[in-house]
């Protein structure tokens, strides 16, 4: 993607197995740069859910996406581990009883 043609995205999403700490560290940083307005690691191995929010070249831990209105990030942690055991429409069913 050109960022001179196209803003960044507000939203970043990385699926972390084995890189972790670069999305943690590296991946951060250069999303800080890059003015993306929301970054979130999900860690796989811990099924875990990381979110930030981007700011002034900065990023601090949230509780509720901004990007997202009325998403906690308790919902999000528990669609991934409700991932692990339910289908994908009852997955969607329940995530939508929780936003509406």
């Amino acid at each position: 993607m050109d960022l001179n043609q196209f803003p960044p995205p507000d939203l970043v999403v990385e699926m972390a197995a084995s890189s972790l700490g670069d999305d943690l560290g590296v991946k951060r940083l250069l999303y800080e740069s890059l003015a993306v307005q929301e970054y979130w690691v999900v860690d796989v191995n811990h099924s875990e859910v990381i979110c930030f929010v981007i700011a002034n070249g900065d990023s601090k831990s949230i509780s509720t996406s901004p990007t997202l209105p009325g998403l906690t990030m308790s919902i999000a942690q528990e669609t991934l581990e409700r991932s692990h055991a339910e289908d994908h429409g009852a997955i969607t069913r329940w995530l939508w009883s929780q936003l509406s």
